[in-house]
C-alpha cells in the first residue's frame, strides 16, 4: 500500500510541476524574439523539490504535452514548435532540472549557497542549449545569417538579471516547501 501511495504522490508532483511550468509560460512579458517568462522559476523548483529524475520528468512531460499540440508553451504548441528559435531553452530546461536535482541530492545539508550553485549550473545549461539552438535555427533553418555576438545579446544578456532574481526567489520558496514535499 505504501509504494502505491508514493507512486501516486510522485505522479501528482511531476504533473503539478509540469502544470506550474505551463502557468509560468503564460506569465510573460512579450519581447521581439524570446519572451520573458516564469518558466525557469518552476524549472529551478522542480529540480530542487522533486530531485533529479522526477524534476526532469516534469519538464519532459511539459514539453511533450506542448509538442502534442496543447498550446501550453510560451508561444503556442504543436510539433512545429521545434522550429521556434526559443525551443532550445525547453530542451535546456529538461537537463537543467536534472542537474539541479542531482547537485542538491548530493548535498548532505542544503544551504542557500548550495541552492544557488545548483541553480547557476542549471541556468548555464539552459543558456547553452538556448544559445546554440537559436544560432542554429537562425543560420540554417531560417537562413538568416546571425553572429554569435548577436545571439548572445538577444537570448542571454537581457535575461541574466531577471533569471538570477528568479533563482534567489526560488531558493526562498524551495527552503520552505522542501519539508512538506519530502514527507
Amino acid at each position: 500500500m505504501q509504494s502505491h501511495q508514493k507512486e501516486l504522490k510522485d505522479i501528482v508532483l511531476i504533473t503539478l510541476f509540469a502544470a506550474l511550468t505551463a502557468v509560468g509560460a503564460f506569465i510573460k512579458i512579450p519581447m521581439p524574439l524570446i519572451p520573458f517568462t516564469l518558466q525557469i522559476f518552476f524549472v529551478f523548483l522542480s529540480g530542487a523539490l522533486l530531485g533529479a529524475k522526477k524534476g526532469m520528468y516534469s519538464q519532459i512531460l511539459y514539453v511533450v504535452i506542448g509538442l502534442i499540440g496543447f498550446p501550453i508553451l510560451a508561444n503556442g504548441g504543436g510539433f512545429s514548435y521545434i522550429f521556434q528559435p526559443s525551443f532550445g531553452f525547453l530542451l535546456g530546461n529538461i537537463l537543467a532540472a536534472y542537474i539541479i536535482g542531482y547537485i542538491l541530492e548530493k548535498k548532505k545539508k542544503r544551504t542557500k549557497l548550495s541552492y544557488l550553485q545548483a541553480y547557476l549550473c542549471g541556468l548555464t545549461v539552459i543558456y547553452l542549449f538556448g544559445l546554440v539552438y537559436f544560432y542554429l535555427i537562425y543560420n540554417f533553418w531560417m537562413a538568416q545569417p546571425t553572429t554569435w555576438s548577436y545571439a548572445i545579446g538577444t537570448v542571454i544578456l537581457p535575461f541574466i538579471i531577471p533569471d538570477c532574481i528568479k533563482a534567489i526567489l526560488s531558493i526562498w520558496i524551495a527552503e520552505r516547501l522542501k519539508p512538506y514535499i519530502s514527507k
